[in-house]
């Protein structure tokens, strides 16, 4: 597969800014790849020396995780999906797999179009996945062949993962999952990616099995890309083990994604770091905006590591 250059066709200031980041001195070297694209270089400079003087005692870590932990792609071929994994012949029949791949050609446009709002398409999302669950629902799956499925299903999670996991499982920094998947699943892949560690909590779409394993319904209220403030004040803020971390460095790969920090009591610094991995040249600009750190094309946790050892490297760390 062939990436573009990141940096061709883009407006001006965001050419000036990653000119910028080329030519001012970093702690991180990792930050002056060609992938690493910063619009305030010292704002993120200054983010990430706050924080380490603040020690991983204050920090908490929130990240999506499909194609943000797990891989957008590997050897010029996509990932699959927490959702994807689920098209697996143990679990549903081709039918229900075409009317999957269906709806998946008709809104995953809409979900990366950067023409649209967030409340232009909450609609359409809410649409999507409650059609996907339906489906889901009339095929009756097993619980018990979950695991086989993720076993054979080719996802890969993003090279460097495991230093990152046990990274926090270290130094108990408690890592909040947030995503519009299927929690079962995503699990499942953690669990044989032998990363579950107590500091790991998962806040997803999870299935409602009933006494004899086979699914009848989706627990708790959707979570879907673009209504992630909601969930994380309904069941992210509730949750103790963050309420005394002040400090978050988040990751994700939609814009959506930034509002997983919402539930954060009082924040004090806030670093979030964006993979860009799908139309480019057409989201650059807006990914450069909003997040403080976007990686183009890049799938590894390189950066992530990094940016987390340059964090925890400080006071108290071990």
């Amino acid at each position: 597969m062939t990436y573009p250059v990141p940096w061709i066709n883009i407006p001006v200031r965001t050419a000036l800014a990653i000119w910028y980041q080329w030519t001012t001195r970093t702690e991180l070297p990792e930050l002056s790849k060609v992938s690493v694209l910063m619009r305030q270089r010292n704002k993120v400079e200054n983010t990430l020396r706050a924080m380490q003087h603040a020690g991983p005692g204050t920090l908490q870590v929130i990240s999506d995780f499909d194609m943000t932990l797990s891989r957008f792609a590997h050897h010029g071929k996509r990932v699959p999906t927490t959702h994807n994994i689920l098209d697996h012949r143990l679990l549903i029949d081709e039918g229900c797999a075409c009317n999957m791949r269906k709806l998946l050609q008709i809104y995953y446009p809409i979900e990366i179009d950067p023409s649209l709002t967030s409340e232009q398409k909450i609609p359409l999302m809410v649409e999507w996945w409650t059609k996907v669950h339906h489906l889901l629902i009339q095929q009756k799956i097993q619980r018990d062949m979950l695991a086989q499925a993720v076993q054979e299903s080719g996802v890969i999670l993003r090279e460097g993962y495991e230093v990152f996991f046990d990274r926090l499982a270290e130094l108990q920094v408690p890592l909040l999952i947030f995503s519009a998947g299927v929690g079962d699943i995503l699990e499942e892949v953690v669990r044989q990616s032998q990363v579950f560690h107590p500091n790991v909590h998962v806040i997803s779409n999870y299935m409602d099995f009933d006494a004899n394993g086979v699914l009848r319904g989706f627990k708790g209220p959707l979570i879907h890309t673009f209504n992630k403030r909601e969930g994380a004040l309904l069941l992210a803020a509730p949750l103790p083990e963050l309420r005394e971390r002040p400090n978050v460095l988040l990751l994700g790969d939609s814009l959506g994604d930034l509002a997983m920090a919402d539930g954060v009591a009082r924040p004090r610094n806030l670093l979030t770091v964006g993979f860009l991995n799908d139309q480019v040249e057409e989201r650059t600009e807006s990914y450069v905006e909003a997040f403080d750190i976007v990686l183009v094309n890049d799938e590894t946790m390189e950066v992530p590591n990094a940016v987390l050892k340059f964090i925890t490297s400080g006071k108290d760390a071990k």
